[in-house]
């Protein structure tokens, strides 16, 4: 499987702009600059589209994880958030929320861990993966 996305960019970083289009056209031509970057501009941004992504797999992952232990989960919500730090992505913490019946802590904790250690975003990444799981 591959999947495709398209970065356009015109002119300097700071005046510049761009547009990112995916293949799937969730992105069509969404809006980034320097200001969605690194102040608070309209569009979108490398970091919070990793957020999006490293999100999005951890939680699919840890569903299929948990249902492979036996148990079925009602609502699996992850936040990302990206540290962009020293002209570098330094971080990803992952803050869990979910609902799993019949599941006691130290197993939920354990299944968790392995879903933030092995989801293929968190392989890709080379800079450190926190994970704050809450069972409620």
């Amino acid at each position: 499987m591959k999947r495709k996305a398209t970065a356009v960019w015109n002119g300097t970083l700071k005046e510049g702009s761009g547009h990112l289009t995916t293949a799937s056209t969730v992105l069509n031509q969404t809006q980034y600059s320097f200001n969605s970057r690194f102040a608070e501009g309209i569009g979108t941004n490398p970091e919070e589209l990793l957020a999006a992504a490293h999100a999005g797999c951890f939680t699919m992952k840890l569903s299929a994880d948990l249902t492979e232990a036996g148990f079925k989960p009602e609502v699996l919500e992850t936040q990302a958030t990206i540290t962009f730090e020293d002209g570098k992505i330094a971080l990803s913490h992952l803050s869990l929320k979910a609902k799993v019946p019949g599941i006691g802590d130290g197993d939920f904790q354990q299944i968790a861990k392995k879903a933030k250690d092995t989801c293929p975003v968190s392989v890709a990444f080379s800079f450190p993966l926190e994970l704050e799981a809450i069972l409620l």
